[in-house]
């Protein structure tokens, strides 16, 4: 089967710069659609959405395990890098995912648990209590997400665990001034 030869690039020049276009590959592969049988990505995947939604329940329920299981073997065998690297992972998939699932306050906590293991400078001293306590507020979202008053209740708790988080990782930061502009920043976390 003979290759076919890619396009060649096109060069002008100036008299003190040049100007390179490649040519789009992408062309080959591209397809017109007739406007009469247009269909909206975006409508497709959000129906697509819509019909994974009642396992949302089920994913954040397995993203919380894999949480607690990673905060387990912490405190079983303490701050190794692995376990380190998995509780990380575990709160920053639950901030990734928590808004698309109907979660965004179990994001927004996540991402303050994300913060304190980014920028802690060691995290053998952070205190035990404030991890358990991201990782238990994160738990109790996803649990009674549905209650009657919860979103009151689960907005004070991230707004109490980001001040708290904040507090300490300014004070263990201040010797550090390029983690402070981090630490200050606001959320990326869409709460509201």
């Amino acid at each position: 089967m003979a290759k076919d030869k890619p396009p060649e690039l096109k060069v002008e020049t100036f008299a003190d710069h040049h100007v390179i276009t490649q040519p789009n590959p992408l062309r080959k592969v591209m397809r017109l659609v007739d406007e009469k049988n247009f269909e909206d990505p975006v409508a497709r995947a959000e129906k697509a959405l819509a019909g994974l939604s009642d396992e949302f329940a089920t994913w954040m329920a397995i993203e919380c395990d894999r949480l607690a299981a990673a905060h387990a073997t912490i405190l079983k065998d303490g701050f190794t890098p692995a376990a380190r690297d998995e509780l990380f992972r575990a709160a920053h998939d639950i901030k990734g995912d928590a808004a698309t699932f109907g979660y965004p306050l179990a994001g927004a906590a996540a991402e303050s648990l994300c913060r304190i293991i980014e920028h802690a400078p060691d995290i053998d001293r952070v205190p035990a209590a404030l991890i358990a306590h991201h990782i238990n507020a994160i738990q109790a979202i996803v649990r009674e997400h549905a209650g009657l008053g919860f979103e009151a209740v689960a907005k004070e708790l991230h707004r109490k665990l980001r001040g708290v988080a904040d507090e300490y990782l300014t004070v263990v930061n201040r010797d550090r001034p390029e983690h402070l502009d981090a630490i200050l920043a606001p959320s990326i976390v869409p709460v509201d």
